[in-house]
């Protein structure tokens, strides 16, 4: 029997990472994460789970970031009470991550149950619950960096530091095939850049037969920077958005961006170069892992700023009850507002952004990846109106975005951690990027020479691959897959959304007698291609065009 490597995540698209490797002895998955993205790609997360849970030994968790562990609860909700191996801040972390997530599920369900009740439709179970959640933070297993552990028979792994966020670890893995060799592997997780403000490089040893990379930023170098020169760069983004006389909105992650953000922050405040009258940190996640970082506090680079120190300025406020953020809504101007999550999909960012993205002396910063089909993305793609919590909202708001808070690393570190890897004796898969990304990143290694194009793979959703020590020896796509490839990085609902909103915008712009016109041209076009929704096919009067689309 060969060793089975399977991709049920993050292959074609950035989220929900999960890989599955089946061997003589069972199998165990690398990662369990939530997808994230257009509604297509989110539907992933409510579809049946792809395996049997039941049938995995372990698993190994990378790091904590929800696209990574983000349906690690739904696991133990289908009744598996596996061992999840981590590094200590990964477990530390997750203790707030899991439930908090739970939460937000079961809110989303209740939420869609409520308008499902007006319409008189059957209610909506929650992904998972936060009794799924806390079931599985009984489960964790605690492993240290450069420290080998045996999880199952024919099985060992060993963590090294991944330079991404708190805890996170690229897993180095030996697998035996059915003759006793061993198969070696080299999950990278998520690799993060060179300068970072709180960790050391990326670390790991070379030479595998199979290495899986991220490739985030595959094809895209940011432009090289020292932690001085990005606190500059923040700087001048808080002086110009607060200088328009407005709010500066950061939509940011609870997890390493923020504590990043509030430590430059607090630093330009203690040097004199800022001034805001209010810097708010609206999330409660945020606050508990802030928490997780104080305790792991010697593993940070850079202590210029006590964590005590920050927080006893009387201008920084976290925000936990729900009736405090609401009351950000009176500020109109002079305050630096942070607040999960970092792509805007969920959580109170979203509220935040539906009262200032109106006004036009607010200002949006971004300052991390934006995956397509979020509400970032979407606004950061120039988009006039938005669709928050169902309504239309017009975009007046200046949006910025900076890279330098990125904490994936950026092409050239992504072809520098691959070259200190290698050799890959059997075949390198780039995974966790757009298909774009993907291809740009195989191009450039296959142009160094130091791989083949037949051995740098690019997996696609369920994709499986039968391997040896001595290469793959087949490759396999599934029967069915659970997703149409086409519609993942940019799906009918978008451009439904987009489409609906465009031709309202067109609308109101003609005269009257132009607006029929047009809607009746469109019901022709419809009735033409037997898509005319009207009973029996019958014309009926046109109404008013009101704006459609989906919630993003």
């Amino acid at each position: 029997m060969t060793v089975t490597l399977h991709f049920h995540g993050a292959a074609g698209t950035v989220t929900g990472s999960c890989y599955r490797v089946v061997h003589p002895g069972g199998q165990f998955l690398v990662d369990c994460g939530l997808f994230q993205g257009n509604k297509s790609v989110r539907e992933l997360n409510l579809k049946p789970t792809p395996f049997d849970p039941k049938a995995i030994d372990f698993l190994l968790l990378t790091h904590a970031h929800i696209d990574h562990a983000g349906l690690l609860p739904k696991l133990y909700g289908e009744g598996w009470r596996g061992p999840m191996w981590m590094t200590g801040p990964t477990a530390g972390l997750l203790e707030y991550l899991l439930p908090d997530g739970a939460g937000i599920q079961e809110s989303e369900a209740e939420r869609e149950t409520r308008k499902r009740s007006r319409r008189g439709d059957e209610p909506v179970k929650p992904l998972y619950t936060t009794a799924d959640a806390e079931e599985a933070l009984q489960h964790r297993k605690i492993c240290d960096y450069d420290q080998w552990i045996e999880p199952s028979p024919g099985v060992r792994a060993r963590y090294w530091n991944a330079g991404h966020i708190i805890g996170s670890a690229s897993i180095e893995v030996e697998v035996k095939d059915s003759d006793g060799k061993p198969v070696r592997l080299m999950f990278s997780g998520d690799i993060g850049p060179d300068e970072k403000v709180f960790y050391t490089e990326p670390e790991g040893p070379s030479g595998f037969d199979y290495i899986l990379c991220e490739s985030t930023y595959g094809g895209r170098d940011r432009v090289e920077y020292t932690l001085e020169q990005r606190r500059e760069t923040l700087k001048t983004e808080i002086q110009e958005a607060l200088g328009r006389g407005g709010n500066l909105v950061i939509p940011t992650f609870a997890v390493e961006r923020s504590q990043e953000l509030l430590h430059d922050i607090g630093t330009l405040i203690k040097m004199g170069e800022i001034d805001p009258q209010l810097v708010a940190l609206d999330s409660p996640l945020a606050s508990k892992v802030t928490g997780v970082y104080r305790k792991y506090a010697k593993m940070f680079e850079d202590t210029e700023l006590s964590a005590d120190e920050l927080f006893n300025d009387k201008r920084f406020r976290i925000i936990e009850a729900v009736e405090d953020s609401k009351g950000l809504n009176a500020i109109k101007g002079g305050a630096i507002i942070m607040s999960a999550s970092g792509m805007a999909d969920a959580g109170r960012i979203k509220h935040h952004l539906r009262n200032n993205l109106i006004r036009a002396n607010a200002t949006v910063l971004f300052v991390g990846y934006q995956a397509p089909g979020t509400l970032g993305q979407i606004i950061l793609s120039g988009a006039r109106e938005v669709r928050i919590h169902g309504s239309v909202i017009p975009v007046r708001a200046t949006i910025r975005s900076v890279g330098n808070y990125s904490a994936h690393a950026d092409h050239s570190e992504l072809m520098d951690w691959i070259q200190s890897r290698l050799p890959a004796h059997g075949a390198l898969f780039l995974t966790h990027g757009e298909d774009e990304e993907r291809n740009a990143l195989r191009e450039a290694l296959v142009s160094s020479g130091q791989l083949g194009s037949d051995q740098v793979m690019l997996p696609q959703l369920d994709d499986f691959f039968e391997l040896t020590a001595a290469g793959i020896r087949a490759a396999r796509a599934p029967a069915e897959r659970r997703v149409d490839l086409k519609q993942m990085p940019s799906d009918w609902h978008n451009a439904f959304s987009d489409f609906t909103i465009r031709l309202s915008q067109r609308l109101h712009a003609l005269p009257d007698a132009d607006k029929l016109a047009l809607m009746q041209a469109l019901q022709a076009e419809l009735s033409a291609q037997g898509a005319d929704p009207s009973p029996e096919g019958r014309s009926t009067p046109i109404t008013p065009v009101e704006t459609a689309g989906h919630e993003t």
